[in-house]
């Protein structure tokens, strides 16, 4: 096995390797005798089709997880060559270099492929039709998966959070901690995701030979409002949240109004064990505090 990254969801499956289980479940046994290697982008440059292909060459692994991308999504907007080198032309690397040596390609994807109009969960048969440059590359570096590599697993998810680096979850309490009030964007729906629960889905998912694209996220639901305030309550800290419009914001790129996602796919393959976004938040609150 080969992790791409050291941000939030890669320290996620680490943990779950090291540990054996998670809060979902144990992990497969297969993995108990298996050698992580766990790479940053000081280590390789996946933009660099050659050193990609030494890089796995070299170590000639069985599965290859790609977690880490370009996620400013207000900066991929002016600085769209360096997202389209990380999140496009780095998935197409891995995946050639993959495809030479066999190995499995789990890709990393977001809801942001999706426009945002409607107001009906995406499944994994609709049609994707970004509207940020972000999401743009994003799509792009999946149809280079799917083009160059027959062994791959694309994850689609949103809204992540974890114990490890920033995340949405931080930034609320330590907000809400410092300022006692908050505004927060009431125009925007989504599916919040715990990134244990993702991870322990990933390494399922790794271990089949299930391929194609899926969404994986928390179950249900909510605005970035609702999320912010449900993070309040369950911390517990004395802050009122007010509801604001994304046009207050003036972002520099769009972001899709409606990008929740349905499970279908993980449904009808290894089974959707995601957790109810609620629930799962308020589990991973409690081990903060």
């Amino acid at each position: 096995m080969l992790l791409l990254s050291k941000g939030q969801l890669g320290m996620e499956i680490h943990s779950i390797l090291e540990n054996c289980s998670s809060e979902l479940g144990t992990v497969d046994k297969l993995y108990s005798n298996s050698q992580m290697i766990y790479v940053g982008r000081d280590d390789l440059d996946i933009t660099q089709l050659s050193d990609v292909i030494n890089f796995i060459n070299k170590y000639k692994p069985d599965i290859v997880i790609k977690c880490g991308a370009y996620t400013n999504v207000d900066k991929c907007e002016t600085d769209y060559e360096s997202a389209f080198k990380v999140n496009s032309i780095g998935p197409r690397n891995l995946a050639m270099a993959c495809e030479k040596i066999g190995a499995k390609l789990v890709h990393i994807s977001t809801d942001y492929v999706f426009n945002g109009e409607g107001n009906v969960p995406f499944k994994e048969y609709d049609l994707p039709h970004p509207v940020s440059v972000y999401g743009k590359t994003k799509l792009l570096g999946e149809q280079y998966v799917r083009e160059n590599c027959s062994r791959y697993f694309i994850v689609r998810t949103s809204w992540l959070y974890g114990r490890y680096g920033k995340n949405f979850v931080y930034t609320i309490m330590k907000a809400a901690k410092e300022k006692g009030h908050l505004d927060v964007v009431n125009d925007q729906r989504g599916n919040p995701t715990n990134a244990e629960d993702l991870a322990y889905h990933i390494l399922k998912l790794s271990l089949t030979h299930e391929y194609g694209i899926y969404h994986c996220t928390g179950k249900g639901e909510c605005s970035w409002y609702d999320f912010a305030s449900k993070i309040v309550e369950y911390s517990k800290i004395e802050c009122t949240v007010s509801p604001m419009t994304s046009e207050s914001l003036k972002r520099a790129a769009k972001r899709p109004e409606y990008s929740s996602l349905d499970n279908m796919m993980l449904r009808c393959t290894i089974g959707d064990e995601m957790r109810n976004w609620e629930t799962a938040l308020k589990l991973f609150i409690d081990k903060q505090r």
